[in-house]
C-alpha cells in the first residue's frame, strides 16, 4: 500500500475584456519624408510631416486620456527617436512642440502629431534610406 500528503492546489486568473480603444484601426502608423530630403537641409524644421492616426474606444471607461510614443532615442538628443542613420533623428511634435513621455488629452479630440528629421550638431549626414520606429501606447485614465 503506498502513502503520501494531499493538499489542495488553488487556481485563479482574471479574465479581461479586450481593449476598448483600437489605434490607426490596429495598422501601422507611416510617415513618409519622400525621396527629397537635402543633406544641408535637415534643421528640425524642414520636412515637417503630420502624423495621421486615429483612435476610436468603444465602451472605455473614461474619456479622461493620456497618449506616449516610446521608442529608442537618438544618442545626440533626448527626445528625438533614433534612426539608422547615426547623425540622423526624428523630432516628434505635440501641437507644434518638443515633447517627451506621456500627454494627456480628452478623447474623441486627438492630439496633433508632428515628425520632423534633425541631424546631430556639425555632422555631415550620410546620403540613402533611413528609417525608425516607435510605438504609440494610449491609455484612459
Amino acid at each position: 500500500m503506498a502513502y503520501g500528503e494531499v493538499t489542495s492546489v488553488n487556481i485563479s486568473g482574471v479574465i479581461l475584456a479586450p481593449p476598448p480603444c483600437v489605434i490607426n484601426g490596429s495598422k501601422v502608423i507611416d510617415v513618409d519624408f519622400g525621396n527629397q530630403v537635402m543633406t544641408n537641409l535637415v534643421d528640425g524644421n524642414n520636412y515637417l510631416q503630420t502624423v495621421n492616426y486615429s483612435v476610436v474606444c468603444n465602451n472605455a471607461p473614461s474619456n479622461s486620456m493620456r497618449m506616449q510614443i516610446k521608442g529608442d532615442k537618438a544618442d545626440f538628443s533626448t527626445t528625438a527617436l533614433k534612426t539608422n542613420n547615426n547623425d540622423l533623428g526624428i523630432e516628434l511634435l505635440l501641437e507644434g512642440n518638443k515633447y517627451s513621455g506621456w500627454f494627456n488629452f480628452t478623447y474623441p479630440t486627438l492630439p496633433k502629431l508632428e515628425a520632423v528629421p534633425v541631424k546631430r550638431s556639425g555632422s555631415i549626414l550620410e546620403t540613402g534610406l533611413f528609417e525608425g520606429a516607435a510605438t504609440l501606447v494610449v491609455e484612459y485614465r
